[in-house]
């Protein structure tokens, strides 16, 4: 999940009428996005778990790994990069992707490091989580694939992925969709205590840091994901047929070591590379992203997230900001894909 303890964080509670003066907002409908106008959607209506299934996976050798990604649409066709979070997978996307790929895009959708099919091409390469590294892998991606400039749009952890990329690498980031806002952390900043409300959200991040949350999470993944899942979107009603298609991603065997050093990287209960402190100093000064931009936030989420008001000043360039409702949690893209679909064509309009 997103990790960005800090003084927004504080105020994710905040009055959602704060939120609404601070920010443009366009509340969406779970199955029909609206562009902040009238129009008809320009995507067809898609029943959430419409899709059940990616073309075969391809890999390609990019950075320090091999990377699985599923691909829709013509090769040639302007990219649109959609990253999954943590405990998800892929399929997130399922109907997403296909929308997009319709609608004249190449969409390229990468199991993040320790997830799927994606393997690291050596074993005495760390298995690091730290923020500023998975950001370098999809920067590497793109290296690989001969991309030079995509629409990114993210979830969880690859939201605050799409948002270091937009920050860090502007050139590479044409617009981007970023579900529960700016996500960038600070280890400094972490170390601060918060509420006790806003701490028993993170009760996970806490277990993982003792030797027995790394057994439990080991032995017990998949039903560790699972209520993650249910907590996260609490009126998000998927099946189990669902949940073990995402959670056979879980099974790499870099995945624990992947979640374990992420959520104790962000308590300074684990170092980080040397190669990245560069990243991750300028990463904690919460640098302005510039690029246009649409932010989602469901209206069930689950998950701690920040306030909308909290986060909409990191945003300089074209911003807008949207409520979809109907229940929709934590898992926004696959809980609602029409909504997550037009603000990925909106954005690329602003």
């Amino acid at each position: 999940m997103s990790d960005q303890i800090n003084h927004p964080r504080r105020r994710f509670l905040g009055k959602v009428a704060l939120a609404l003066a601070a920010a443009p907002l366009v509340s969406t409908g779970a199955a029909v996005a609206q562009s902040g106008n009238d129009e008809a959607p320009r995507l067809p209506k898609v029943t959430p778990g419409t899709n059940t299934s990616f073309p075969a996976i391809k890999q390609v050798d990019a950075g320090a790994l091999n990377v699985g990604y599923a691909e829709l649409g013509a090769s040639d066709a302007p990219v649109v990069i959609l990253l999954h979070g943590w405990p998800y997978d892929i399929h997130t996307y399922v109907d997403v992707a296909p929308l997009l790929a319709t609608a004249g895009y190449r969409v390229i959708v990468p199991y993040l490091r320790g997830y799927g099919t994606t393997r690291f091409l050596s074993a005495d390469t760390p298995r690091n989580g730290q923020q500023a590294v998975i950001a370098t892998d999809i920067i590497a991606l793109m290296d690989a694939l001969k991309i030079e400039k995509a629409v990114i749009g993210g979830c969880d952890w690859g939201a605050r992925t799409a948002n270091i990329i937009a920050a860090l690498w502007p050139e590479r980031c044409k617009a981007l969709v970023s579900v529960s806002g700016y996500l960038i952390g600070s280890r400094e900043v972490n170390k601060k205590p918060l509420p006790p409300q806003a701490e028993l959200s993170w009760w996970y991040q806490f277990y993982f840091a003792t030797e027995r949350g790394r057994a439990g999470y080991e032995q017990n993944r998949k039903e560790f994901a699972k209520l993650i899942w249910k907590l996260a979107s609490p009126k998000w009603n998927f099946d189990d047929t669902t949940f073990d298609r995402s959670a056979a991603a879980l099974d790499n065997p870099d995945h624990v070591d992947i979640s374990i050093h992420n959520y104790r990287w962000r308590l300074s209960l684990a170092e980080g590379e040397a190669a990245y402190d560069d990243l991750e100093q300028r990463l904690a000064q919460f640098p302005t992203i510039g690029v246009p931009t649409i932010t989602l936030e469901g209206d069930a989420n689950g998950a701690p997230h920040p306030d909308p008001a909290a986060y909409a000043k990191r945003f300089t360039g074209k911003y807008e900001h949207r409520l979809i409702t109907g229940g929709i949690g934590h898992n926004l893209p696959q809980e609602a894909p029409l909504a997550f679909a037009e603000a990925i064509l909106d954005v690329d309009r602003l």
